[in-house]
């Protein structure tokens, strides 16, 4: 029987495993995304989507920025897939995969991959105990693994954590408007808002956050919308940061450089971006995430920032703010206090590259005859 400790360091590495896979799909979604959206600023254009249609420039910038979203929007399929390989070898590979692009589908965020990929990977391990005549072996690979495995995943992911996660949603997005029509004090409000981006950066309490924000913002109230941006940039910015506040040997390369490319992340508001940093150590950085989120938000509101035209995200957002000072004042305090607070609770110097050495046999040989 395994200690707590050995179970838990074990878990730790399955994860270093999956994020050494996830930051080169994030770092690559990111630079495509960020690339075009800095060109067409630079020749006056903040908002790419309007050429969807066009047959310009633009438009080419457009599809090449959305392929970036697209490696984006893969980062819970690549983490579920390769948390689950990382414990169960290759048979766990195609259920996770299915639960990293259900987590997605459903709203439940990077935690709802991991256990997709928790699940894919144990079930895929007990499989190895299966014990048939020889005349059936090539059936346990082929048809028995994909279907236990899979079939896990779409009853946890797919039906026990699918109501409940939907129903956080609608009840949370139902509460801030509460507050809001409810005329609740607006640091009260930013401090919520901000609180919630960082809370699980683009699962179910963060999308019922950004939520609020854009249902408010087609109803001309700009508030929200500018409180969660806020929000959304200072946290992949402070992780940012934090490689140039903290000495180099502080950092993994993986670490490090992920850092660097939060610069881009940050800039464009994608809160996907610190899922690499807070995994190292998720119990220590939540609060430090909720924190910055939440200063970063509420010093926007209290130094006046405003909005009277739909605002833009990221750090373009500062072209449609009124008060540009408190919209980049906000980003920059929630930025400073993770960049500085995160390297001092948790251990960025963890390197994935010896992780996966444990995992067993790497080839599956499927005789039919």
């Amino acid at each position: 029987m395994k200690s707590a400790k050995t179970l838990l360091a074990e878990w730790k590495g399955y994860l270093m495993s999956g994020i050494s896979y996830m930051i080169p799909t994030v770092i690559g979604g990111a630079m495509i995304v960020g690339i075009p959206q800095l060109i067409g600023m630079a020749m006056g254009v903040n908002d790419l989507s309007k050429y969807k249609n066009a047959s310009n420039i633009f438009h080419i910038l457009y599809e090449i920025n959305s392929v970036g979203w697209i490696g984006i929007g893969l980062v819970n399929l690549v983490i579920a897939g390769y948390v689950a390989y990382a414990i169960g070898d290759k048979p766990a590979l195609g259920a996770g995969f299915i639960g990293g692009q259900l987590a997605s589908t459903i709203n439940a965020g990077f935690l709802g991959a991991l256990i997709a990929g928790f699940v894919a990977g144990y079930v895929a391990r007990w499989c190895r105990k299966i014990q048939v005549s020889d005349a059936w072996k090539s059936a346990i690979p082929l048809l028995v693994v994909p279907l236990l495995t899979t079939g896990a995943v779409a009853l946890v992911e797919g039906v026990i954590l699918s109501g409940p996660l939907t129903w956080i949603n609608v009840s949370l997005v139902a509460w801030v408007k509460g507050m809001i029509s409810n005329h609740t004090n607006g640091a009260i409000v930013a401090i919520v808002l901000g609180a919630m981006i960082g809370t699980d950066l683009g699962g179910p309490i963060n999308k019922a956050a950004w939520m609020v924000g854009n249902i408010l913002f087609i109803e001309g109230i700009y508030g929200p919308a500018l409180i969660t941006n806020i929000a959304i940039c200072c946290i992949p910015l402070g992780y940012a940061l934090v490689t140039f506040i903290y000495p180099r040997r502080k950092f993994s390369d993986e670490m490090f450089m992920a850092g660097r490319n939060n610069l881009i992340m940050g800039t464009f508001g994608i809160t996907e971006g610190a899922i690499p940093f807070f995994l190292t150590s998720p119990l220590k950085l939540l609060p430090v995430n909720m924190i910055g989120g939440a200063l970063g938000s509420v010093t926007g509101v209290l130094l006046g920032m405003h909005s009277h035209i739909p605002p833009l995200g990221g750090l373009p957002g500062i072209i449609t703010a009124d008060n540009k000072f408190a919209y980049i004042a906000g980003i920059f305090v929630g930025a400073l206090f993770i960049g500085l607070v995160a390297p001092l609770v948790a251990n960025f110097n963890i390197s994935s590259e010896n992780e996966g050495e444990d995992i067993g046999e790497d080839d599956i040989k499927i005789e039919i005859g």
